[in-house]
């Protein structure tokens, strides 16, 4: 194993543990009244792309197609 399949490994592996992290700061926002300010945080991203138009669509849309499927 080399050491590009070495760190690949590693960021994946923090990749999916933030994903879970995200998803269940959403989750505690839900049932608790958004403690961690999770939820606002990603209203503010969406809000972002939302105000650059087009531009901002064409991101969003370029990030969803690269993003890998399991």
């Amino acid at each position: 194993m080399s050491a590009f399949d070495s760190v690949n490994e590693w960021i994946a592996k923090i990749t999916d543990l933030l994903k879970t992290l995200v998803v269940l700061g959403i989750v505690i926002g839900i049932l608790f009244d958004d403690p961690f300010g999770v939820i606002a945080g990603v209203g503010r991203l969406m809000g972002q792309f939302g105000d650059a138009g087009l531009a901002g669509l064409l991101a969003l849309i370029f990030l969803v197609a690269m993003y890998p499927k399991k």
